[in-house]
């Protein structure tokens, strides 16, 4: 089985390593094109893969092929392609806003199996959240397969189309908005005195520790935050600090924001 890339960035990368890591292919199964040399010696050295600047070359091969450009890019490339993809093949597409009728009308190709998935920035350390929906002409065993792959590199879930832009404001943009919050976070603890590098290494374990707290237990958010906010506590001065500030819209606002933008694309 041969697994191709057209685009070969950041997340795509991502994907490769996790794939190569879990032993699910190896160097020789995986085939990728990008737009500058640099960028295919640098897939070439890291993953020891094959690369091209041809992406017809990279679709003619592959029988999984991603498609791991910037959403304006589309339609040049599926242009360039569509004829020379190989029969049967799976299109596996990772763009925010292009759902799975534009695909299959760009593509014009009924033997496709067109899969939309939208991972996110944590799958660089295997800590990804992968949604994903399947055309209904995707076997279930040729599914199967591609949830494998997706899964060697963080958690993978099922959705509905109608979701896919939910997913990219909840899941797909939301590592910025923690960032942003751990960032904050460690510049008031700077402020205080402590250290940068230290107080960025606490900031972050305690929303990943949180994080896998939530997942672990299954308790509702609410009841795990009032068992840090004892009566009379620090923590819940600062809860309610957040509160009156208005931090739950805020967020609510901006995921909203997020997931209209992904509709306008």
């Amino acid at each position: 089985m041969k697994i191709g890339f057209i685009g070969l960035g950041n997340m795509a990368c991502a994907m490769i390593a996790g794939m190569l890591k879990k032993g699910l292919v190896g160097p020789q199964d995986l085939i990728g094109s990008a737009k500058t040399a640099k960028t295919l010696e640098r897939a070439a050295e890291a993953y020891h893969m094959e690369t091209t600047l041809d992406n017809c070359k990279v679709a003619a091969v592959a029988d999984i092929l991603f498609l791991a450009v910037k959403p304006q890019f589309f339609q040049e490339v599926i242009e360039q392609v569509r004829q020379e993809a190989k029969p049967g093949a799976l299109v596996v597409s990772i763009a925010a806003g292009r759902g799975l009728d534009y695909l299959q009308q760009a593509f014009g190709r009924p033997d496709l199996k067109i899969i939309r998935c939208m991972p996110n920035t944590p799958a660089l350390v295997q800590e990804g959240c992968t949604a994903v929906c399947p055309a209904e002409n995707v076997p279930g065993q040729d599914l199967e397969v591609v949830l494998a792959l997706l899964r060697s590199f963080g958690t993978v879930s099922l959705v509905p189309e109608r979701l896919m832009d939910v997913v990219v404001g909840i899941s797909g943009s939301s590592p910025a908005y923690v960032f942003l919050f751990l960032e904050a976070m460690a510049d008031q603890a700077v402020a205080e005195g402590m250290p940068r590098a230290q107080a960025y290494e606490m900031a972050a374990q305690a929303v990943l520790g949180s994080a896998k707290l939530l997942l672990m237990t299954g308790k509702h958010p609410g009841e795990l935050k009032d068992m840090v906010c004892s009566p009379k506590g620090t923590t819940i001065q600062a809860v309610k600090v957040l509160e009156e500030a208005g931090f739950r819209g805020i967020v609510m606002d901006a995921v909203e924001a997020c997931v209209r933008t992904s509709r306008e694309l």
